[in-house]
Order: structure tokens, then C-alpha cells, then sequence
């Protein structure tokens, strides 16, 4: 890390985790520098997405495998906390019971009569320590067994893609079963307490955001460390020409499953923080759509680079907080329109944009130097201006 770098990185983590902190908690709400209670969950929420597109940068811009399925991780980091917020309520429900609300509506207590109504899998969940675990061990499971069967078939490319694109809307779909003891359509909602704390004060909402300011910085630092080694020189000739790799003699099915764990784990632990912020998690979050959105975040921002993805995960979101109150219903085609535009005319995304224009100005001095007006003589030859 040179030290341009490090003077920038240090300065977004002062204003992130230090200065808007403090202006929330300090600053007299009248005053013109008081951000809001709002702002903060806002912004935290944005610092979670920016989480998820760095996973799926690590995965897609810097291995090249694109995959349409890494908000099914997110979202069950996502529940394996919400499960431990849901059983933190208690009594506090709209029954007044020990067991979530929607499982006396759904008559749990009739399916599983031994356990008071709490299906079994449930009760580990009473432990922040085992749902904290839980957010990482069970994305890591279920991405170590997607990655090994398909990276052991040599399944890359579009097929890859569309596989990872049907695993998530599979998953969605069993989620969305009320008998799969999830809540089904409304999900986990309603939150309370968060290892104790009253999740709806400022002071709760506003350590949540320093938390996800954390998260992304520690993510940052870590792929940042991990591209720059030679598992990085690795993952990035994987991405060019895995053959070449491959007759190498490096066994790069062994890499790919790697990464694309380690992506699963990234995107799980900020969904795990971003479930305490939004107060839900729902079947819609793992949503094929949501992939979609964040490989737009990615190509907008910038993949390949780190700072990219960040930047597209929080100008996109910014855009549609905007777009989704101003222009509801035309969000997804200017959604759709932003990744065309990026496609074809910002290659490199954002981050990209300063060197675009600096090689467009280079060529435009050079064409206009080749054409420059040559004299001519009395009797009609032309000569150079050298000349």
C-alpha cells in the first residue's frame, strides 16, 4: 500500500467511523452538521451493500466468475442472526408468548408439542455466540458444496452463472414456504433486543454503523492483502486464461472453490449486519434480483479495482433511495440502463473515468497534430511545415 493510498484510506475512515458518529451523537439536532438518526441507519445499510459488492468483486472482477447467487449468502447470514433477534423478543410479541409470533400463527405449537412450539433447529439460536458462528459456517456449507460439485464438473462461464442464478431462486422459493419454519413471505421481523441492547435507540443504531464501518474496512484491508500476494497474481490468471494456468500445473478448481467461499462468507457477515438495521429479513433478499443489482454495483463502480465496488454499491443505492420516491416505477429500466452505459462506453467503471478521459485528450492531440495545415509552394506542391 503506497502512501497516496493509505493518506485516502485514513481520511474515508475518519469521516466514516469517527466524524458522522460524533456529529450524530454531538451535534444540537438544529445545527447544520447534526446528521440524523436516519442518516446513520441509512448510511449503514449502504456500508452493508458495500460489503456484498466487494464479495462478488472478489469473485467476479478478480477470478472471473460471474456469480448471480451471492445475495442467497447474504441473506442467510442474514436470518441465522435474525433468528437469534427473533428468539430475543419474548414475551414482548404480539401473543405474548416465548416463541415468535408467526409460529403461533401458523400453530407451531401443535407441530412440535415437545419443544413448547420452537422447531429444534431453532433453540441453539438462543446463544449470540452459536447465531454470530451460525452466520458463517452455514453460507460456508452451502458454498463449499455448490463450488466443489460444480468446479469439479469444470462448470465456468454462463453455465456457471445460470446455475448459481437457479440455486438462489430454489432457495428463495423454499424460504418462501411457510412449513420451512422461516416465517415464510414476512419473513423475520419485529426485532427487540441485540445482545442485550434496546435496537431501536440511537446509540444501537449508531454502533451498528460504526460495526459496518468496521466490517468494510476490515474487508477492504483483507482483499487487499489477498489480490497483492501471488494467490492474487493466481486468481487474476485465472480470470484470463485458466487453460494456461492449468497446464501450469496449479489445480485451479482448488482456487476457485477457495474464493468463492470466502465471497459467501464476506457477503454473509454483512448481511448478518444489515438485518439489525433494515429491522427484516424476508425471502426477497435473496432474490435473483438482488444478485443482479449487485454486479451492476460493481460494473458502475468499477470491477477489478477494490474501491470500485464500493463506490458503485453506494452511488447505485444513494440513486435509488432518490429514484424509488421520485420515479417508482421506471426504477428498474434506469437500473438496467446504468449497467448498459457502463458496459459499453465505461469499462472500467467510475474509478475508470479519469483515465478514459486522459487517453481520449492523449489521441485527440495526436490526430490533431497529423492533420495539421501544410504549406504549399507557387506552383501548387505541398510542403510540410518543417520544411
Amino acid at each position: 500500500m503506497n502512501k497516496k493510498e493509505l493518506l485516502i484510506l485514513s481520511a474515508v475512515a475518519f469521516i466514516v467511523l469517527i466524524l458522522l458518529p460524533s456529529l450524530n451523537a454531538f451535534a444540537p439536532k438544529e445545527s447544520f452538521f447534526h446528521v440524523s438518526d436516519f442518516t446513520i441507519n441509512v448510511y449503514g445499510k449502504y456500508l452493508c451493500y458495500a460489503v456484498l459488492a466487494l464479495g462478488v468483486n472478489l469473485l467476479w472482477g478478480y477470478t472471473g466468475l460471474l456469480s448471480l447467487g451471492q445475495c442467497l449468502f447474504f441473506a442467510l447470514g442474514g436470518y441465522a442472526l435474525g433468528m437469534y433477534l427473533m428468539l430475543m423478543i419474548g414475551k414482548l410479541g404480539q401473543y405474548q408468548k416465548d416463541i415468535p409470533d408467526f409460529m403461533v400463527f401458523l400453530e407451531f405449537e401443535t407441530k412440535y408439542p415437545e419443544t413448547g412450539g420452537l422447531p429444534r433447529h431453532w433453540i441453539p439460536f438462543r446463544s449470540p455466540f452459536f447465531a454470530i458462528l451460525m452466520v458463517v459456517v452455514i453460507p460456508a456449507i452451502v458454498a463449499y458444496i455448490f463450488g466443489f460439485l460444480a468446479f469439479r464438473s469444470r462448470i465456468k462461464g454462463v453455465y456457471f452463472s445460470i446455475l448459481s442464478q437457479a440455486l438462489t431462486y430454489a432457495a428463495c422459493l423454499l424460504f418462501f414456504r411457510n412449513d420451512f419454519t422461516f416465517g415464510g413471505n414476512n419473513g423475520l421481523t419485529d426485532f427487540k433486543f441485540i445482545f442485550g441492547a434496546d435496537i431501536n435507540t440511537a446509540e444501537t443504531k449508531r454502533w451498528l454503523y460504526i460495526a459496518s464501518g468496521v466490517l468494510l474496512l476490515s474487508v477492504y484491508l483483507l482483499c487487499r492483502w489477498l489480490t497483492s500476494t501471488k494467490f492474487g497474481l493466481i486468481q487474476r490468471a485465472i480470470r484470463d486464461s485458466e487453460n494456461r494456468v492449468l497446464f501450469s500445473g496449479y489445480a485451479t478448481a482448488h482456487f476457485k472453490l477457495f474464493v468463492f467461499v470466502l465471497s459467501a462468507i464476506i457477503c454473509a457477515v454483512g448481511g448478518a449486519l444489515y438485518v439489525p438495521q433494515v429491522g427484516i429479513i424476508n425471502p426477497s433478499e435473496m432474490g435473483t434480483e438482488k444478485s443482479l443489482e449487485a454486479v451492476v454495483w460493481c460494473a458502475v463502480g468499477g470491477r477489478s479495482t477494490l474501491i470500485g465496488p464500493i463506490i458503485g454499491a453506494i452511488s447505485v443505492n444513494a440513486m435509488k433511495s432518490w429514484a424509488t420516491r421520485a420515479f417508482a416505477e421506471q426504477w428498474l429500466f434506469m437500473l438496467g440502463g446504468m449497467f448498459i452505459l457502463a458496459v459499453l462506453f465505461m469499462p472500467n467503471g467510475i474509478v475508470g473515468l479519469p483515465q478514459q478521459f486522459k487517453d481520449l485528450k492523449k489521441r485527440y492531440f495526436d490526430r490533431k497534430k497529423t492533420e495539421e495545415p501544410v504549406a504549399a509552394t507557387p506552383d501548387g506542391a505541398a510542403v510540410k511545415p518543417s520544411e
